[in-house]
């Protein structure tokens, strides 16, 4: 009997145990960023836009060949960063070569509603893409550019300058 207390109670703890470390690497993106200066911010935030960037090229590609299933896993990561995009833009994060407007801290809830849309308009593209659905894709494909990127990048960046 005293064995099996033994054994419950080692249990119970290593279930505490990670369940700690758990819930402490939850949070380690909005962490990670507060222990960053500003530059490295700015240039975390950059890559990150660059990735979404090589992503969107990769499912218009997709698209065009008609890989509808291959554009899934592009989207779902789009989903996923678009969750980090608000920690990326820390009130004192803009400095240096940086295409982020002053709107992005004076409408703060506005900016968030564009990342939260981000990550809507990628989970729609995401799971219709999963499903093999390519009018739906296609038509998700079309329009994502200016739904999903374009609410953000609109009101919140400078534009780059046009080439010509």
């Amino acid at each position: 009997m005293r064995r099996t207390g033994l054994r419950a109670t080692v249990a119970f703890g290593s279930l505490v145990a990670v369940i700690a470390v758990g819930c402490a690497s939850m949070d380690k993106g909005s962490t990670q960023t507060a222990k960053m200066t500003p530059t490295e911010t700015v240039e975390a935030r950059q890559k990150m836009m660059k990735e979404h960037g090589d992503l969107w090229k990769s499912i218009q590609d997709k698209a065009k060949v008609g890989d509808i299933t291959g554009i899934a896993p592009d989207a779902d990561k789009l989903a996923v960063n678009a969750k980090k995009i608000p920690a990326l833009f820390p009130p004192d994060s803009n400095v240096g070569k940086t295409a982020a407007k002053p709107e992005i801290w004076q409408k703060w809830p506005e900016f968030e509603a564009a990342a939260k849309n981000l990550e809507t308009e990628s989970v729609k593209l995401r799971d219709t893409a999963k499903a093999n659905d390519k009018p739906g894709t296609e038509a998700l494909v079309k329009d994502f550019g200016r739904k999903a990127c374009g609410s953000c990048h609109q009101p919140f960046r400078v534009p780059p300058p046009r080439q010509g």
